[in-house]
């Protein structure tokens, strides 16, 4: 099954678009990103223990941040790297905050912070040592990524936190904190909205298949996983059983032994080739996270569009409140109408008075309905700027990754004929 999926994801794959280096496209299309600047890599990994907020001990991981201004390297001075750690929490605090500064970008995700998709035999938990470099290796993708970004890259809270210690008093000044308890709570809320951008429906369809399909690939992936881990011990088996069936054959004892030998090379290759594989469903991963960030743009969309028409229908309102008591013509039914037909009309100083305030109202309405109007467009021209980069990214990415587990697959194959053909080789020499 895995060959079969290797040779699909390759006819699939070369429909899409030419393969090219993600980060160096990136410096060169943005011009003056932070990874022309700075060199930058979370170097290791550190498990520590300490008391946390509540007074209780607790085990954690840090993760080493090494930077380097690249203007040093380039002249051959190569100096010592700044360095500083940072726990995983630090680099969602670092997101949460980019998210709510830049709601018209996909910020890109961090890595899982508990395994997913995993076949059987990867251990699922936090602290297991492979998964902790795996998800190191996942931090230093999104540093990488947001330094490449033409608009996070130049955000000086970034470079706090690349360079500062007390990085985090920076960032609780901005404010942010307070935007992201109202951004959370205007994205939960229910609404909806009369007349949607067309173009970012289409794209909330696509981050919702985005995500499906990911998903699924990554479940098959862990089922061929599962098959192919049992096929490769299998080998193993026959490994010992030719292994000792050498014991007690005189003539044909080498050639028994020697292919032995060969099965058992094989049955213990398996584990590399399925670590290397999860490097690929890494990459597969985190554009199922991304497909959520996808989303988060979509959404802040949805509500700026629905404060806008709730402004532009609160402003339609008063001005026509205005109207019927400038003219004295009650149009629409209302409650006031109704008591002023059983009760007699409203002194003149009272009408008069209503009408300056609503007057006033409609200004202030007028105002707000320009400056949603203004926010919306603003925020429907950037974000469907970098959309269309995102797209552009994950189709170059994929195609990348795909094509190196193909790639892959096939080497893998290859050396399993391999196999067969030295066994092959032992057998006839019996």
């Amino acid at each position: 099954p895995s060959i079969h999926l290797s040779i699909y994801l390759s006819i699939y794959l070369m429909t899409q678009m030419s393969c090219r280096d993600l980060f160096s496209e990136a410096v060169n299309d943005t011009g003056s990103t932070l990874v022309r600047r700075m060199e930058i890599c979370v170097a290791e990994a550190e498990k520590r223990s300490g008391k946390n907020a509540v007074n209780m001990q607790e085990t954690f991981t840090v993760y080493l941040i090494e930077t380097r201004p690249m203007d040093a390297v380039a002249e051959g001075r190569n100096p010592a790297p700044d360095s500083l750690w940072r726990r995983y929490s630090e680099f969602e605090l670092l997101r949460n905050y980019l998210l709510v500064t830049y709601p018209y970008i996909v910020v890109p995700p961090l890595p899982e912070k508990r395994a997913e998709f995993v076949w059987h035999k990867l251990s699922a938990d936090n602290m297991d040592p492979d998964f902790v470099e795996r998800r190191r290796i996942g931090l230093e993708n999104f540093l990488l990524r947001v330094a490449s970004h033409p608009v996070l890259s130049n955000d000086k809270i970034l470079h706090h936190f690349l360079t500062e210690h007390g990085w985090k008093e920076v960032v609780y000044e901005t404010g942010f904190q307070a935007k992201a308890d109202s951004r959370i709570r205007a994205l939960s809320a229910t609404f909806r909205v009369r007349n949607p951008d067309k173009r970012f429906m289409e794209m909330k369809h696509y981050s919702d298949q985005l995500q499906s399909h990911t998903s699924q690939l990554l479940r098959a992936r862990a089922r061929v996983a599962d098959r192919l881990y049992g096929v490769y011990k299998v080998h193993g088996n026959y490994g010992r059983v030719f292994s000792e069936w050498s014991a007690i054959e005189k003539e044909m004892g080498d050639g028994l032994q020697s292919a032995g030998h060969h099965m058992d090379a094989y049955a213990a290759s398996i584990d590399d080739i399925l670590e290397e594989e999860e490097h690929y469903a890494d990459q597969l991963k985190e554009y199922l996270f991304y497909a959520e960030a996808l989303r988060a743009v979509c959404r802040k969309h949805e509500l700026t569009q629905f404060e806008l028409e709730m402004a532009s229908q609160d402003l339609i309102s008063k001005k026509q409140q205005h109207e019927e008591l400038a003219t004295g013509i009650v149009r629409t039914f209302s409650f006031k109408g109704m008591t002023n037909k059983l009760f007699g009309q409203e002194a003149p100083e009272q009408r008069e008075a209503r009408i300056k305030l609503l007057e006033e109202l409609i200004a202030e309405g007028e105002d707000t309905v320009k400056e949603k109007t203004v926010e919306c467009e603003e925020h429907v021209e950037r974000a469907w700027v970098d959309m269309q980069r995102f797209k552009e990214q994950k189709d170059k990415d994929l195609r990348e990754a795909l094509i190196n587990y193909a790639v892959m697959q096939i080497s893998m194959c290859k050396k399993g004929i391999q196999m067969w053909s030295n066994a092959k080789e032992c057998f006839l020499k019996m």
